[in-house]
């Protein structure tokens, strides 16, 4: 039985890529901080580890006593647009914890390396988004993630360790946590809409994003150390229609059967259209068109999970490193 290792294990995409892994019968340990996930999201028949990557003795101690075959890299604090004013927690928790995970996954032998990176690399201007493009990051959240990438790259060129990254974007979907203020626009969304607010949106709306439901990522995360032509290399993962937020708050409504005014609010800094190109990940993963949600039906599992869970409260960030520019609706209590 292959032992893996997921970091952000009781997040909304770790705790997914968990779900499968133990259903393709890996022994799964997951740490997590619990500072973005919960852990009622864990699997039951996962070993939970309450910890942070940037604790490099607990990594020390954790690799040399479980032995993995593989590690699952998705902590990160993935708030893209807050990055700009948080810059040294963001270098700290997303570059710095993930050379921890490196440096012990050489030292330990560890097979194959999976890194959860996002289309946030990219940048601005390069659409569709494909992986032979050279990244531009816009924001130090796309930053963090890119030289991440490359020390990936240079790791394996160097010491042999074998890798698969990911770039996916705007996934939605059960678990994520809808009382984040800062990131996760559906999750947003569903959260006004239940407590009767209107829903907020940056700018004029017209801003596009190809919104991907979990369902459509996370078994091919899980499941990619298993596909050797997929060692070594970068892949786009997940929805290829884009929608305006201006659309997607529309789309939310119809799938929550509520509707409230949407509030606009002064334009952020941020990557107006970003959308991926998909055709490599189709083609070494054998993906078809027809296996991938709808926005409507994704926005529905969504919704009924949304219900059940309930309005969730939205805490400040506690340690915000630069206001200046910062967005008024962050302010607010």
């Amino acid at each position: 039985m292959s032992k893996s290792l997921v970091t952000g294990g009781a997040g909304f995409i770790g705790a997914h890529v968990t779900n499968h892994l133990i259903e393709l019968g890996h022994s799964v340990v997951v740490l997590d901080d619990l500072s973005g996930g919960f852990q009622e999201n864990v699997n039951t028949k996962a070993k939970f580890i309450h910890g942070s990557i940037n604790d490099y003795a607990l990594l020390e101690k954790l690799f040399a006593e479980e032995k993995f075959d593989y590690v699952y890299h998705l902590a990160a604090y993935a708030a893209e647009g807050l990055s700009h004013f948080i810059k040294r927690f963001n270098y700290n928790n997303n570059v710095i914890g993930s050379i921890n995970l490196i440096n012990q996954a050489v030292l330990h032998k560890i097979k194959c390396f999976v890194f959860t990176s996002s289309i946030a690399v990219y940048g601005k201007g390069q659409l569709p988004m494909r992986e032979d493009m050279v990244p531009m990051p816009e924001d130090p959240y796309g930053i963090a993630k890119y030289s991440v990438e490359m020390d990936l790259k240079t790791t394996h060129e160097m010491f042999g360790l074998n890798y698969v990254i990911f770039r996916p974007h705007n996934v939605y979907g059960e678990y994520q946590n809808i009382g984040d203020r800062y990131r996760n626009v559906v999750g947003i969304f569903m959260n006004q809409l239940m407590q009767g607010k209107a829903l907020t949106v940056f700018g004029d709306g017209t801003q596009t994003r190809a919104f991907s439901y979990i369902g459509d990522v996370a078994p091919y995360i899980a499941n990619s150390v298993n596909i050797q032509k997929a060692y070594n290399e970068v892949f786009n993962i997940g929805g290829d229609i884009d929608y305006s937020v201006n659309e997607l708050a529309t789309e939310v409504m119809k799938a929550m059967n509520l509707e409230q005014p949407v509030r606009h609010l002064e334009a952020r800094n941020e990557v107006l259209h970003a959308y991926s190109d998909h055709s490599k990940m189709k083609k070494i993963f054998g993906l078809k068109d027809e296996n991938f949600t709808s926005l409507s039906l994704g926005l529905k599992k969504m919704a009924d999970w949304a219900k059940v869970t309930g309005v969730k409260s939205s805490d400040k960030f506690k340690g915000i490193e630069i206001t200046e520019k910062l967005p008024k609706i962050w302010l607010e209590e």
